[in-house]
């Protein structure tokens, strides 16, 4: 079973709770209609599920804890929420005509297995639609040495906890061996070069690196120390700091018919 590499720490939360169907889920937003059900998978603070709420019939959104579950039930209280493991979803066949995850596939045990059950779910005719992030393709300027010492050092958590951080270039691949034909590949990205947003992103990370999940991981790995990790901290505020710093994260997606 994969570990779920970031943990809900304030510094993730400040993150997740950014996203927006919008920023998030641009690529599916034109496939949606008012009579529509929707599964959204891994939904985390319920940030983009509340968008959903407003553009379908009904969502449904599951996490795994019971924790996350609650803040989402606050941000999206139009929507029916549980717990569950997209591995063995707990829902007939043929339920949902949307089954929706974001930045989900990179962090299970077995995607192409994941991908299955979201098939399975879908009725006839439905999409499952899918986005993950490329952390290998990430792109970031000015090149500091210290920022290509952490890409390593995530890429390395995330792998040994049973991940995929390049999931992004995987997704086609994967969504074929699930059994899909008929599926649409696009990608996208976000981009933050404004001293606003380098503020914001900087920041957040320097904390996320420091004191979530990710540093916890870190040390019980013995892949770092608290002096790396602030060394770390310290570079992405040096990145956040620069009047040109810019940052381009890449995103696979696929929209798949059943």
């Amino acid at each position: 079973m994969a570990t779920y590499t970031h943990g809900h720490h304030e510094s993730v939360l400040r993150s997740h709770t950014w996203r927006t169907a919008e920023n998030s889920a641009g690529y599916l937003l034109g496939h949606l209609t008012s009579d529509m059900e929707l599964l959204d998978v891994g939904c985390g603070p319920g940030t983009i599920t509340a968008d959903l709420t407003r553009l379908v019939k009904h969502v449904t959104a599951i996490d795994t804890g019971q924790e996350i579950i609650a803040t989402a039930r606050q941000n999206a209280p139009e929507a029916t929420f549980g717990t569950g493991d997209v591995h063995a979803l707990d829902f007939p066949d043929d339920t949902f005509d949307v089954v929706h995850a974001h930045q989900v596939l990179q962090h299970v045990a077995d995607p192409v297995r994941a991908l299955r059950e979201m098939r399975r779910v879908c009725r006839p005719g439905g999409i499952v639609a899918v986005r993950d992030s490329d952390y290998p393709a990430f792109a970031w300027y000015p090149l500091l040495p210290r920022l290509d010492d952490w890409l390593a050092l995530y890429l390395e958590i995330a792998r040994r906890n049973g991940g995929n951080p390049d999931a992004g270039r995987k997704l086609l691949s994967w969504a074929r061996q699930a059994g899909f034909s008929d599926v649409t590949a696009t990608s996208s990205t976000w981009c933050f070069a404004t001293e606003r947003d380098r503020a914001w992103w900087g920041g957040m990370w320097a904390d996320r690196i420091r004191d979530s999940a990710i540093a916890a991981h870190a040390i019980e790995h013995g892949l770092a120390s608290r002096g790396t990790l602030d060394d770390l901290a310290a570079a992405w505020r040096e990145w956040a700091q620069s009047p040109d710093g810019w940052l381009s994260i890449l995103h696979g997606e696929l929209i798949c018919r059943k």
